[in-house]
């Protein structure tokens, strides 16, 4: 019982992981992810224990499924292929670009296709593009495979969930399929194409629940003073590109502090992206905003964020932790990653920290 409820621990700290650290340039893997969840359902276990094996077959049939209504036009004022929301940061899914073919030949639903002619080519294309694209990628996290679902055989037949993985599939279904979901949407919205297709609903997560750019604007001159004048991340001389980071990512503590605020290359942020950084970094960061330049910091960006730094410390705390018991990956540079270490090894006292700052008056002097 202890190791089925561990293995379910470690499942959703998998899917943690994944949507974190997983490269999705498109939104394949997402599909993938959900028609996983799916399969699992849909077919009977021996035990909870148990493999699944699933034909790739049914797996592309599952990718046309979730597909269809996603190519059908958007936006009434568009005509052609550029009506359609698009599925890649690059040229449009290859999926998609087929289902729209079909229903340009006037077949209506899924149900339509499957009777047609145009229904093999089809599943030709879905299939393919499994098999090149999302099935043998859903697992690379931080750049490297990490098989927890299925072994990585590189079978044009068929995949095996690994033990215990369908049970959980089927007994966090509705979480999985939550999170694909809304990782999918938001992948969506992020493509240039598509917010001039959405309109100002594109914005709606941002306005509802995002941080003030206005606010961080504010934050960029003192950020680039205090770090003077250099990225934080690669230590090179800043920019017309310079971006406000925050250190401990939005996505994982979605409130702004003024303490966790630093100035770098949008190269270096869009790098980072919502991992957490090296624990080289975390140590930097801690040595220049709570300790060096604390006190500045509260006094310049007082007046737009919360300033406190003992609170900052504790969500870094918090989140290196989990990053540690989930085994994460963190940022050390441009396709470069290190595993979260015992945090034993890199935690220092404020009275360490303290001594740091011996010497060495900053803005703090």
């Amino acid at each position: 019982m202890m190791g089925a409820m561990q293995q379910q621990l470690d499942f959703i700290a998998y899917i943690q992981r994944m949507l974190v650290e997983g490269d999705f340039s498109a939104t394949y893997k997402f599909a993938l992810l959900h028609a996983l969840a799916d399969v699992c359902v849909e077919q009977p276990l021996v035990s909870d224990q148990a493999e699944l094996k699933i034909d790739l077959a049914t797996l592309a049939d599952k990718l046309i499924t979730l597909y269809w209504h996603h190519a059908v036009p958007f936006a009434s004022e568009q005509t052609g292929e550029s009506a359609l929301l698009k599925q890649n940061t690059g040229a449009q899914s290859k999926v998609i670009s087929v289902l729209y073919e079909c229903q340009q030949h006037n077949i209506r639903n899924l149900r339509a296709l499957k009777q047609s002619s145009l229904y093999k080519p089809t599943f030709n294309a879905a299939l393919a593009t499994l098999k090149t694209g999302p099935l043998w990628r859903l697992q690379i996290l931080a750049k490297q495979a990490e098989c927890f679902l299925y072994p990585h055989t590189n079978s044009t037949k068929f995949i095996t969930l690994n033990a215990g993985i369908a049970s959980c599939f089927r007994r966090f279904y509705d979480l999985v399929v939550y999170l694909a979901k809304n990782a999918w949407l938001q992948k969506i919205q992020s493509i240039k194409h598509n917010q001039a297709l959405i309109g100002p609903q594109s914005q709606l997560h941002d306005f509802l629940f995002g941080f003030d750019r206005n606010a961080l604007s504010k934050a960029k001159p003192v950020l680039i003073e205090l770090q003077h004048g250099n990225c934080f991340y690669c230590q090179k001389p800043l920019n017309n590109k310079t971006e406000v980071d925050h250190f401990i990512p939005f996505t994982r503590y979605a409130n702004d502090l003024g303490h966790n605020f630093v100035a770098a290359h949008s190269t270096c942020n869009n790098s980072k992206r919502d991992f957490l950084a090296a624990q080289l970094h975390r140590e930097r960061w801690q040595e220049q905003n709570l300790v060096l330049n604390s006190q500045h910091i509260t006094r310049e960006l007082s007046d737009y964020f919360n300033c406190d730094a003992d609170k900052s410390r504790s969500v870094s705390d918090w989140a290196y932790q989990v990053a540690q018991a989930n085994s994460a990956k963190l940022w050390l540079a441009k396709d470069s990653f290190e595993q979260a270490a015992d945090l034993g090894l890199y935690q220092r006292s404020n009275a360490e920290l303290s001594l740091v700052a011996e010497g060495k008056p900053r803005y703090d002097a």
